[in-house]
């Protein structure tokens, strides 16, 4: 079993930045796909961004390309996403997940695909 704890999340005001981490209790996989997740009140779950574990290729949702950025460490171990120029649409509880059995491409949208699950971190963001 593996558990995943996240961790930089906070309030914010709109266009400042954040840095989230997930944090795994062991080393998962040489492969498969490691995800960060949101979802606000009222809303349905969605997918942010996601990185490979094996190449470190990303996938990102349209609504955050070119201001999060997904990473991992060198060991493959623990991953991060770096939120800027952050808007108020960005509130929402985030959740980082893990595939050990599937590349980003085959999950990235099946979020039941993913294993491992953390608790989430709340990030706000006002105007």
């Amino acid at each position: 079993q593996v558990q995943l704890v996240e961790s930089g999340g906070g309030s914010v005001q709109a266009g400042e930045s954040l840095r989230l981490s997930c944090a795994a209790s062991r080393y998962i996989s040489q492969g498969g796909c490691r995800g960060w997740f949101r979802q606000a009140p009222g809303k349905e779950r969605e997918e942010v961004a996601c990185i490979n574990a094996f190449d470190s290729s990303t996938l990102y949702a349209d609504s955050v390309k070119g201001r999060f950025t997904i990473s991992q460490d060198n060991a493959k171990k623990d991953w991060y996403l770096q939120m800027d120029s952050l808007k108020p649409e960005d509130t929402a509880m985030y959740y980082c997940a893990s595939t050990s059995y599937y590349t980003c491409a085959y999950s990235y949208t099946q979020p039941e695909r993913f294993d491992y699950w953390g608790q989430g971190t709340q990030v706000t963001v006002s105007s």
